[in-house]
């Protein structure tokens, strides 16, 4: 049987509000995640990531208390990431209504908290999310931290290939170079990454018009995420759904079109 494709709007908070940028400066408001989470879920997304971009350990509660007021609106998998630094951290989000755990971060810095995250709760809620930009590395891919702000000198090929074999059960993909740019993903990217592991890769980063997602598909991606063609009205989930499955692809048509 055919896995159908997801497509996934992405939240990235700040502050309690949803923020999108250009490769992440300049950043604009764009609206109230529990209303924008009801929304893509009416609309028909199959998930929804909810990235606080700005987390630290002052801003857990604020950030379990959105999670826990989302998951109450939505009835498809959530995904949460931002400030994950231990299995606790996980247990207290998946008690809040999150299905998914993002960790990037913390894993660079500290790689057994893979291992210790997929012991405990199972690889299947574990999402390794790597912002990467080109450069000077061996696959020339690099990957970045907090929240991309901060180069770390690791080679992306690497460091997803080392992480696949600590029990990830999904890869978030983001290119630091097409984020918010809707140029296009990044397909090189894409590819590298589909012959290093057969882990499941959600592209994300430069989605601008539809035919951006299924040159994605081509290129290797299991899932596709976007933020801003949804965040400001230029495309709907069900405009993507409609062209991909005129393309041949296999989606789960929303049920309110």
């Amino acid at each position: 049987m055919t896995l159908s494709i997801r497509i996934i709007p992405c939240l990235d908070v700040q502050e309690g509000r949803v923020v999108k940028g250009v490769n992440f400066k300049d950043l604009m408001d764009a609206g109230d995640p529990v209303k924008m989470a009801a929304l893509y879920d009416s609309e028909g997304a199959d998930e929804l990531t909810f990235l606080d971009i700005s987390a630290s350990s002052s801003g857990r509660e604020t950030t379990l208390d959105v999670v826990r007021r989302t998951a109450e609106e939505v009835f498809i998998p959530l995904t949460v990431g931002g400030g994950i630094r231990s299995a606790s951290d996980v247990n207290a989000l998946l008690r809040a209504g999150a299905d998914k755990v993002s960790v990037n971060t913390a894993a660079i810095s500290r790689p057994e908290l893979i291992a210790e995250i997929s012991d405990s709760f199972g690889s299947q809620v574990l999402v390794l999310s790597v912002d990467a930009r080109r450069a000077k590395t061996i696959s020339g891919f690099e990957v970045t931290t907090h929240g991309g702000r901060q180069g770390s000198g690791l080679d992306a090929m690497e460091w997803i290939e080392q992480a696949s074999k600590l029990g990830i059960g999904e890869i978030l993909l983001n290119s630091m170079d097409a984020d918010g740019t809707k140029l296009g993903y990044d397909l090189e990217m894409i590819r590298a990454v589909r012959e290093i592991s057969n882990v499941p890769v959600i592209a994300s980063g430069g989605a601008g018009k539809l035919s951006d997602f299924s040159d994605a598909l081509d290129a290797g991606a299991d899932a596709l995420l976007a933020a801003s063609i949804f965040h400001f009205g230029e495309y709907r989930i069900k405009d993507v759904k409609e062209y991909l499955g005129a393309a041949g692809y296999s989606v789960r048509q929303p049920f309110n079109g």
